[in-house]
C-alpha cells in the first residue's frame, strides 16, 4: 500500500519561499500522478497542484499559478512543491496524495494521503 510522508513546512514571512517534499513508499511512485492539497482552518480541503507520473504534465489552482512549481524525482520517489512569493492566505496544512485515476483537483478522487505539513505565512 502506498505511504506518503510530507516535510518542509514551517513559518515564513509574506513574500518568502518554502519547498515541500512528499516521499512515497510501498508502491512504485513513478506509476502514479501525485497531487498537493491544502486545508486552512475552517475551510474545505482544496487542490493546489498535480503532476503526472513522468512529470511531463502539471496542473495548478488559479490561486497559486505562477508562484508555485511542482516537480518530481522518481529515482528518489519524491515529489516537490516549490512555493514562492507566499501570501498570508497560503497558510494551511499541506497534504500530498496519490491513487487517483485522473488528474483531479477534487480531494474525494484520491485514495492515499500523507499526514500533512503545516505552512504558516505571517509577518
Amino acid at each position: 500500500q502506498l505511504q506518503l510522508v510530507e516535510s518542509g513546512g514551517g513559518l515564513v514571512q509574506p513574500g518568502g519561499s518554502l519547498r515541500l517534499s512528499c516521499v512515497g513508499s510501498g508502491y512504485n511512485l513513478d506509476r502514479l500522478a501525485i497531487g498537493w492539497f491544502r486545508q486552512a482552518p475552517g475551510k474545505e480541503r482544496e487542490g493546489v497542484s498535480i503532476i503526472n507520473s513522468d512529470g511531463s504534465n502539471t496542473w495548478y489552482a488559479a490561486s497559486v499559478r505562477g508562484r508555485f512549481t511542482i516537480s518530481r524525482d522518481n529515482a528518489k520517489s519524491t515529489v516537490y512543491l516549490q512555493m514562492d512569493n507566499l501570501h498570508l492566505d497560503d497558510t494551511a496544512v499541506y497534504y500530498c496524495a496519490g491513487g487517483s485515476a485522473m488528474p483531479s483537483m477534487n480531494p474525494d478522487d484520491w485514495a492515499f494521503w500523507g499526514q500533512g505539513t503545516q505552512v504558516t505565512v505571517s509577518s
